[in-house]
């Protein structure tokens, strides 16, 4: 019996050599070298030879023989044929290397995602922008097929490694600008319109060398502000500053917006005096750009800026815009509006043309009191008194940003009431400048300057100022 039991063992001993053997060894007995890792599978497949010249050039081949799990969009042959002759290379040679690594890395992207897995949206890549830690957007496209940036189709999914997954795609994923990231998204289309229809070549502007912070209103977006009209009715011009009035300077990332909280910044846009124009933001709920109009997606990096979607048009503001968007001046709203319902006050500092009839005409210098500015004030003054020193705040036909005032001085400003405001360079107890209002008190500081909307600036002051109203 024992000698049967070794007999049996012996025999499927035999079976599994020969098992092994015949799966190892080719007909000349040499091991057979059998592909694992995305970087052999691609040297596995002749159709992908050029992205492994590249691999090489670039020294990525380790990364993708590397641990962890990787997705790789994989160019054909014929698509990096179709690279190189669009950007007026002879050769993958006269790539600068530096480029070709960004290329090939705006390829891969972390994690292991099947095609089934892919949704339409925004993914990061490996590939950083220059001179920053970050990692370059993908706009995938699952609506028709899987699209890639616009640029790139997947042809052949799901390609099984041990370290990720390759799909075998059609066309090389160039690195994307600001603008080239709009084009790719068909949620953009009235965006890409607007920007070639304006004055200015705004596509050639965002597509230099930024970096721009752009706030990419989106086809509802677009719909909604126009409201029946067309694009044409726009004139080009003030299309152009309606644009730019979406562009920051910079790489704004949300988590910056968030970390301050709230406060102003400035667009490329111009207002009165060709003063940029200033921009609130308050994170409080969401992200929000005064007052009207909120993030959608954030932090979609290209090579030159960075694209925050977002849900409405943002108009160029008034003074009023910004006394409505900030909540420090909520009490100041209630008493242009509910607190004084004679004047309309909020109709007149809204105003951007001139020739009215009370001759009060843009633009607007506005000394703004805060809420603890009030509240200090004690009880708010009835309507008729209110009015006046309402009136006592603002100066008419001027824009007078800080850089305007006269330095280590008195700069004497008439407001509407008809009582100068005078302001003094510099400022004592912390504050950036001194006002003495109409009835003689000099204990008011501005504490915010150049607060720039289209027709006029506001300064935040710390008191209320009064007029002589004897």
């Amino acid at each position: 019996m024992k000698h049967f039991i070794s007999l049996k063992n012996l025999f499927f001993l035999t079976l599994s050599l020969v098992f092994i053997v015949s799966c190892s060894n080719d007909d000349d007995n040499t091991p057979q070298f059998i592909p694992e890792t995305i970087a052999e599978l691609a040297q596995a497949t002749p159709d992908l030879s050029t992205l492994v010249l590249a691999l090489q050039r670039a020294d990525l081949v380790n990364t993708l023989n590397g641990t962890g799990e990787f997705t790789v969009f994989a160019p054909t042959n014929t698509a990096f044929n179709n690279f190189l002759a669009a950007n007026n290379f002879a050769s993958l040679n006269d790539v600068p290397v530096d480029v070709l690594t960004q290329v090939l890395l705006n390829h891969v992207i972390v994690g292991e995602l099947a095609s089934s897995a892919l949704s339409t949206g925004y993914v990061s890549t490996l590939a950083t922008q220059e001179g920053t830690e970050l990692n370059i957007s993908m706009f995938v496209d699952t609506s028709n097929g899987v699209s890639l940036n616009g640029v790139s189709s997947v042809d052949t999914p799901n390609i099984d490694a041990t370290n990720g997954i390759i799909h075998i795609v059609n066309g090389v994923i160039g690195l994307p600008s600001v603008v080239d990231h709009a084009i790719a998204n068909p949620g953009f289309t009235s965006l890409v319109a607007a920007l070639g229809a304006a004055d200015g070549d705004l596509v050639t502007v965002l597509s230099g060398a930024g970096p721009f912070t752009v706030l990419a209103p989106d086809n509802t977006a677009f719909t909604n502000f126009l409201d029946g009209a067309a694009l044409g009715d726009v004139p080009t011009d003030a299309l152009a500053n309606l644009l730019l009035n979406h562009v920051l300077t910079g790489n704004v990332v949300s988590t910056d917006l968030t970390n301050a909280g709230a406060g102003y910044t400035n667009t490329l846009g111009t207002g009165s005096g060709m003063n940029n124009l200033s921009l609130y933001f308050n994170t409080s709920d969401g992200v929000k750009f005064n007052g009207v109009s909120t993030v959608a997606a954030a932090d979609v990096v290209g090579t030159n800026g960075i694209i925050h979607a977002i849900d409405t048009v943002i108009d160029i503001p008034t003074v009023v815009t910004f006394a409505l968007a900030d909540p420090n001046f909520s009490t100041l709203v209630s008493a242009l509006t509910t607190l004084t319902p004679a004047t309309d006050f909020a109709a007149i500092l809204s105003r951007t043309t001139d020739d009215n009839m009370d001759d009060i005409n843009p633009p607007f210098t506005v000394f703004a009191p805060t809420n603890d500015a009030f509240t200090a004030l004690g009880d708010v003054p009835a309507e008729p008194t209110l009015t006046q020193v309402l009136l006592h705040h603002v100066v008419g036909g001027l824009n007078v940003q800080s850089g305007d005032l006269t330095p280590d001085g008195d700069t004497v400003a008439p407001s509407l009431h008809g009582n100068n405001l005078t302001i003094t360079l510099p400022g004592t107890n912390g504050n950036i400048a001194d006002v003495t209002d109409g009835s003689g008190a000099s204990d008011i500081g501005i504490i915010a300057v150049d607060v720039q909307a289209g027709n006029g600036v506001i300064h935040v002051i710390n008191k209320v100022a009064l007029p002589d109203l004897q």
